[in-house]
């Protein structure tokens, strides 16, 4: 983690490439633009209502509880970030986007952190994450640099796997936490290629608003790895 800090403060600064608000469809419904693209976030407030609810009902056997609802919460509050960026997509919209999303990441990476290393980790790095989460956005928006927050999102992905190989967890169904990640892979790649999804799909289905089912089916894969634990 040391290193990969390191060695991203060592690149130049990553600006916001103006393009990245031009998506595939921009068609409007019922007055609302960029319909789908808005109304996919619902996904995230479905997800993220049902693991708030799970992890205020369950006070044992749920393992990092506080990661997990802040990593909830974060997902419930992107469905609102995210549905109002994309209504008029700008890099001051944009932050709306980033600031829970960084919530979520820093969260997670907590959770699995702690279920697997030790709980008492919880308590020390749930709040400084989530602040440098934050921070990272905060820092984007007003230096146009996104190397901070490209390693915020971008780090749990690598420490996942790497987490699970090294350590145990008394906590069952923690397998479930690869195909939560390589579902998130597929949707990054579909945001990626977000025209050449529309015109795969004629014209239904864009790569962004595929990206942002797919997410919200991770953290649903996430959600059915915490409810069946037992207490």
């Amino acid at each position: 983690m040391v290193a990969t800090l390191a060695g991203v403060l060592l690149l130049p600064p990553i600006t916001q490439d103006p393009e990245y608000h031009v998506f595939a469809d921009r068609r409007g419904l019922l007055g609302i633009p960029n319909f789908l693209d808005v109304t996919t976030n619902l996904a995230f407030l479905a997800v993220g209502i049902a693991g708030i609810v799970l992890c205020a009902s369950r006070w044992h056997g749920i393992g990092a509880r506080w990661a997990w609802m802040a990593c909830f919460t974060g997902v419930a509050l992107v469905s609102l970030g995210s549905g109002y960026y994309h209504v008029a997509p700008d890099n001051d919209s944009l932050v709306w986007d980033r600031l829970p999303m960084s919530i979520g990441f820093m969260a997670l990476s907590v959770a699995v952190l702690s279920e697997h290393v030790s709980l008492r980790l919880e308590k020390y790095l749930l709040v400084p994450a989530i602040a440098l989460g934050i921070a990272s956005v905060i820092y984007w928006h007003y230096t146009d640099d996104l190397r901070l927050y490209v390693l915020v999102q971008f780090l749990p992905l690598l420490l996942l796997p790497v987490v699970l190989l090294l350590f145990k967890s008394p906590y069952p169904h923690r397998g479930l936490l690869l195909p939560a990640l390589a579902i998130y892979v597929v949707s990054k790649l579909a945001e990626h290629y977000d025209t050449a999804v529309f015109a795969a799909t004629g014209n239904i289905l864009s790569g962004h608003s595929l990206k942002h089912l797919l997410a919200a089916a991770a953290l649903f894969v996430v959600y059915r790895m915490l409810r069946a634990r037992k207490a």
